[in-house]
């Protein structure tokens, strides 16, 4: 089947939180809600990425940056089309638009317990950080 990798819209919502949700691994916030996903976009535009087959999306990956380092939010591909490399041509399409607007780290959360998204990360030459400790505050009740 051929793939076409494209950028992230809105109107790709629906279709990507199912993704996510059916992922192992991504634990899903108020922060994915349609409306926190439409202002990332706006804020980092021609960043995020999807995989389409047939009309289906079969991975996505937000993508966006903070004026210095870049971060790779919920990559997620369908169970059905891994080992196929198109998580890896994801991330490379991010951080090849990364690198286009001068960003040149990028950085990625993974859940502790996910050892298949962390085997995932490494095998991309991704390294792990045990120096640092990620601390959050909610904004909003």
């Amino acid at each position: 089947m051929r793939t076409e990798l494209r950028e992230m819209t809105l109107e790709d919502y629906q279709e990507i939180y199912a993704l996510w949700q059916e992922s192992e691994g991504l634990k899903l916030t108020d922060d994915d809600s349609r409306e926190s996903i439409r202002h990332f976009l706006e804020r980092n535009p021609h960043l995020s990425f999807v995989t389409v087959e047939n009309g289906k999306i079969v991975a996505a990956a937000l993508c966006g940056h903070d004026g210095r380092h870049g971060y790779i939010h919920n990559l997620a591909v369908r169970k059905s089309h891994r080992k196929q490399g198109i998580g890896k041509s994801l991330v490379g399409r991010c951080m090849f638009a990364l690198t286009g607007i001068g960003i040149s780290r990028c950085h990625l959360y993974v859940e502790g317990d996910n050892q298949a998204g962390i085997a995932f990360w490494k095998q991309l030459g991704w390294e792990q950080r045990v120096e640092l400790i990620t601390m959050s505050q909610p904004l909003r009740q």
